[in-house]
């Protein structure tokens, strides 16, 4: 199938007389006729569902659905995106593992990485995406085991060149872990690149509404884990809590998906529900026609906003002559996202009259969903990090990060211009 016709029929295939919608599996356990067949699923012997936890059938489907529109042999929900970047990385590293990342990602990763991580034993390398393949080569420790970047960086609009992330990685025996929140599998596949996992927040494009939080992981299954086996032994040896299975070896491409919700989401638990997994969903079936009108308006109000003698900058990969408009192509020739950044004169203060002045356009903590909005990330989402952190993060004290909706762009465009007469 085409991606059109996944969004809609991938993950569920009704049989007849059954429901055409993706039921909702609204239970916390399942009933077994005897024990032993119950304690055929703990052992991991068979497939089947015995506590919502660890998995449910709803959320199975969606994850399904996910997946194939990556391209991934395997997926799992979880409870939001920041507990899929967390988990994407644990269920491979522990305690002195040594992970690079982006300097240019989202900045609760970022946090997540370089604070809390760190206080669990991990050590983070951030590295500019722009450094030359030979300066990410240098950042290699003997105990790096992953690195991490995002397709189009939240909200510095960066894009990651994948295939060069993915020979550093590879020529290092580690994995590349992206986020592709923003591209969505519509517009990028990173697997096709190079990548060996990819992560979304689902709370923003696939989801499509604001109406959920969540996240998930997909694997590629093309890394070989066996044959770096002494850099991941969570994966390639023993399991004593599960009776000694090496997942690798009884799952082959599947053991790193099947390690993620038979060990680290029982222990975790940061599940996704059923209700929320079929939110999910709904937004997935219109995923692929929402994503064309967000480009097309983002398009539009980049260009309106390089023109206008109020703007200093606009950072939108999608806009010809952008920094990153030739990495974009090769990436997602048919279309980046509906995100852009860009600043207004006046610096800081500027980009506060600007934000106070919006009429329909409105101030979220959200990004990509259906309606417009927009963030001074420096006062809001980023407020924790100083000068210095800032620029680091690609976070300029004038950054406005817009995420433009599916509404008629000249709404937005009026809504802009007028807007921008305060500054």
């Amino acid at each position: 199938m085409r991606k059109g016709t996944e969004c809609l029929y991938a993950g569920y295939a009704p049989g007849n007389g059954e429901p055409r919608q993706m039921p909702i599996i609204q239970s916390t356990t399942f009933k077994y006729s005897t024990s032993e067949e119950m304690g055929a699923l703990f052992d991991l012997e068979k497939d089947g569902y015995f506590y919502s936890r660890l998995a449910n059938p709803t959320c199975d489907m969606v994850a399904a659905k996910i997946a194939q529109l990556e391209g991934g042999v395997g997926a799992m929900l979880t409870g939001s995106g920041q507990a899929a970047n967390f988990l994407a990385v644990a269920n491979m590293c522990q305690a002195g593992s040594h992970i690079i990342a982006s300097a240019k990602i989202y900045g609760g990763t970022s946090n997540l990485f370089t604070v809390t991580m760190k206080k669990m034993g991990y050590d983070v390398t951030l590295v500019d995406p722009d450094a030359s393949l030979e300066e990410i080569n240098s950042l290699f420790q003997e105990n790096t085991r992953a690195v991490f970047g995002e397709t189009i960086a939240n909200p510095a609009c960066v894009v990651l060149d994948i295939e060069k992330f993915a020979e550093a990685a590879h020529s290092h025996g580690v994995p590349l872990i992206v986020d592709n929140t923003f591209a969505t599998p519509i517009n990028c596949r990173p697997f096709e690149w190079g990548a060996d996992i990819v992560t979304h927040s689902t709370t923003k494009y696939i989801d499509g509404h604001a109406m959920t939080v969540g996240g998930v992981v997909v694997d590629s299954g093309n890394f070989d884990w066996d044959a770096h086996a002494d850099k991941y032994p969570g994966l390639t040896t023993p399991d004593e809590s599960y009776h000694g299975i090496i997942y690798t070896k009884k799952f082959g491409k599947l053991g790193y998906i099947t390690k993620m919700v038979a060990q680290m989401m029982r222990d975790l638990g940061t599940c996704q529900s059923p209700q929320q997994a079929f939110l999910i969903n709904v937004g997935l079936e219109t995923l692929h026609l929402r994503m064309p009108r967000h480009c097309e308006n983002a398009y539009k109000v980049a260009k309106f906003l390089k023109n206008h003698p109020k703007v200093e900058w606009v950072n939108y990969a999608g806009l010809e002559g952008d920094k990153y408009y030739d990495l974009a192509q090769k990436y997602m020739p048919n279309g980046t996202c509906g995100v852009l950044c860009f600043g207004p004169k006046g610096g800081r203060d500027g980009a506060m009259r600007f934000v106070n002045a919006l009429n329909l356009i409105s101030i979220e903590t959200h990004v990509a969903d259906a309606k417009s909005c927009v963030l001074h990330p420096a006062s809001h989402t980023h407020r924790q990090l100083n000068e210095e952190q800032l620029i680091n993060a690609g976070v300029l004290p004038e950054l406005i990060r817009l995420s433009v909706g599916i509404e008629d762009a000249e709404d937005l465009i009026e809504d802009l211009d007028q807007a921008l007469a305060h500054v």
